[in-house]
């Protein structure tokens, strides 16, 4: 039987299903994290903004109890970026990438040596071992010995990394915020690849590269025993998905939505669903620009930037908007003003 084509129209609201941005959801924050495949967090804010756009009824102390409580993670994951992440997924997601990252590190950095170090890693363990560093006493104490951090998992710990504290500069130990982290790098790396699919399915094994980091030769061995499903795109590319995974109806109205800087529903891997414009992508992502832009969603694409000023949130439309969409973005506009306040 041929394998389903499916048009971008369908692709973007595939996206926008399984991002939670079609409709908001009553989820505990970190089953909405799993859903959406995290959040890359370099700026603490994002988090706050992107767990707003899906979650009803969301507040700000939410997510920074949660990161107290340790249900969610913020740690550098995926793509060498910090990520939020729920805590059963860090583990499997750490477990994924480590071997490819320090293979990674040591590829581009050709004074890192592995012995030299996996020894420091491990000295830092043991000085870490019950207790905290800031990113000043860490630099310091590993003393030019780059990459220590593809050897031991450390994870950003609160109140630091937080909407009233941003800088995400105090690390612990990750076995002792998280427990263990005894995942085999299989296992981790069909968590991501299940992950991926369920949060910016249906793509290609190369999208989920893009996104995890992860080579070709690692994914494909995971990806041939997983049960998937199988479509192609309209240039023909294979594209695979969960079995269950939602495909809505490609005329499923899009609400306004608003979205953080370096949301990942905008970068390389998701470019088949249209939700950034080609268009409009080199005005969002650019040299002089390296965070990117906030970016607000009409009809399933970005159709502008915001930012947050004097108590306001003040949009900048790339062109004439719907009539039908004013209303909806100026409602939107005000909800997430009251979020900074």
């Amino acid at each position: 039987m041929a394998e389903r084509v499916l048009t971008t129209r369908e692709l973007n609201r595939a996206l926008l299903a399984r991002q939670l941005l079609l409709e908001r959801v009553r989820l505990p924050i970190a089953r909405v994290l799993e859903r959406i495949g995290g959040v890359q967090n370099q700026y603490a804010p994002n988090g706050y903004i992107r767990l707003w756009s899906s979650i009803d009824g969301f507040e700000r102390d939410d997510l920074t109890r949660a990161l107290e409580r340790r249900s969610v993670i913020q740690g550098t994951l995926m793509r060498e970026t910090i990520h939020l992440v729920s805590r059963r997924d860090y583990a499997l997601f750490a477990a994924g990438i480590r071997r490819s990252n320090q293979e990674w590190r040591l590829r581009i950095d050709k004074r890192t040596n592995d012995r030299e170090v996996a020894a420091a890693a491990r000295q830092l363990a043991r000085h870490l071992r019950g207790r905290t560093i800031s990113r000043q006493e860490l630099d310091a104490f590993v003393s030019g010995t780059t990459g220590v951090g593809h050897w031991v998992d450390l994870v950003r710990v609160p109140p630091c990394g937080t909407w009233e504290q941003r800088g995400a500069h105090t690390y612990g130990l990750a076995d002792e915020w998280v427990g263990s982290l005894d995942a085999t790098e299989d296992e981790g790396i069909e968590r991501l690849a299940r992950r991926y699919l369920g949060a910016f399915g249906p793509a290609t094994a190369k999208d989920l590269g893009h996104w995890s980091k992860i080579s070709a030769k690692r994914l494909a061995p995971v990806l041939a025993r997983m049960q998937l499903r199988r479509f192609r795109d309209e240039a023909g590319a294979e594209l695979l998905d969960l079995l269950r995974a939602p495909l809505p109806d490609p005329e499923t109205p899009a609400p306004v939505r608003f979205l953080p800087t370096w949301d990942a529903t905008l970068l390389v891997h998701a470019r088949r669903t249209l939700i950034l414009p080609e268009a409009y992508r080199e005005r969002i992502f650019h040299v002089r620009s390296p965070h990117s832009f906030p970016t607000f969603l009409v009809d399933g694409q970005v159709a502008g930037t915001w930012r947050h000023e004097d108590g306001r949130v003040r949009i900048e439309p790339f062109a004439r908007l719907p009539r039908g969409s004013r209303a909806e973005l100026r409602d939107e506009a005000e909800r997430l003003a009251d979020l900074h306040a």
